[in-house]
């Protein structure tokens, strides 16, 4: 088996690695970013890479450089986090492991893109490691359906499975075992990194695109004054109303829009929102601010909810 340098810093690097060491691989040395504070209140922490590394009883290091010391035959990268230097390059060649399908998605926020723009497949490429960011050829790929109410939780820990099991595949033979990586072909897209006003959720948007930052995992609107977390929700149809207002029509056991009642984006009836394009959005399950998770219909009756009433507010 291949002697091997490994560069990785959050949680999805974690399986990645332990495949490759299960499989046999001497991983003269794990690479991760420097300790830094993880929790808003909280001290500095070692990413979850290095707290793996350590439990393995591998060599780790924050400096890039000393990959380039420990005579590896090549390096392994899963979210490092840094685009690699030539001259690191230059003396030790490296694969990267990228969860999307490429061109697609390039760059530090692959799957949650591909939720958000209500992408069907994605996929993880094994890919050669360039200087510029995830722009090398493919060596192998595997796909994978999303389906419309995955979450980001359950895809993110699909592709990584998906991604150990073409790691392992791929290195079997050793670097030459890789072939030749072949040109990305198709659309460039990127990934950038979501950003926190991104979670706050717009009532102007459709309940299908609302729904998709739900299933994030971040997402929350304002009930109040005080923050609402929307932990689980799903979309209703458009309205086939002329006046806009959604249709009395709706999953069994649904609250229903009263016919003929104020309606507008962000406006709530029962557990329905409306959205934009005439659309709403069922509340499943919310966590109102310093309280714990609870279906919608029990925060419902909590607040004594009036008919009317608006989130994001």
């Amino acid at each position: 088996m291949a002697r091997l340098v490994y560069l990785g810093t959050p949680d999805v690097a974690v399986p990645p690695l332990e495949a490759l060491v299960a499989a046999g691989h001497d991983v003269a040395l794990v690479v991760t970013r420097p300790d830094a504070r993880r929790r808003r209140r909280g001290a500095n922490e070692a990413s979850p890479v290095k707290q793996a590394a350590r439990a393995l009883g591998l060599p780790v290091t924050s400096d890039l450089a000393e990959a380039t010391t420990v005579g590896a035959d090549f390096g392994v990268v899963v979210a490092y986090g840094r685009i690699i230097p030539a001259d690191v390059l230059g003396q030790v060649p490296m694969v990267n492991l990228h969860f999307s399908l490429l061109p697609r998605w390039r760059g530090a926020a692959p799957v949650e893109r591909a939720i958000l723009a209500g992408d069907t497949t994605t996929g993880v490429c094994l890919m050669a490691v360039e200087e510029g960011l995830d722009t090398g050829g493919v060596y192998r790929k595997v796909t994978t359906d999303i389906g419309p109410e995955a979450t980001l939780e359950e895809l993110r820990s699909r592709l990584v499975d998906l991604g150990s099991a073409l790691l392992v595949e791929g290195l079997e033979q050793g670097w030459g075992g890789l072939g030749e990586p072949q040109p990305q072909v198709g659309e460039v897209t990127y990934a950038e990194k979501l950003q926190p006003g991104e979670s706050e959720l717009d009532w102007h948007l459709t309940a299908e695109e609302i729904a998709r930052r739900v299933r994030l995992g971040r997402a929350f609107t304002t009930f109040r004054g005080q923050r609402l977390r929307i932990l689980a929700a799903r979309p209703g149809p458009a309205s086939s109303s002329a006046a806009g207002e959604p249709t009395t029509d709706g999953p069994a056991g649904a609250s229903s829009i009263p016919d003929g009642s104020p309606w507008s984006e962000g406006v709530l009836s029962g557990c329905r929102v409306g959205a934009g394009g005439g659309t709403w959005l069922e509340l499943e399950v919310v966590q109102p601010e310093g309280k714990r998770p609870m279906p919608a219909t029990e925060w419902r009756r909590g607040v004594r909810l009036d008919d009317g009433e608006h989130l994001g507010t």
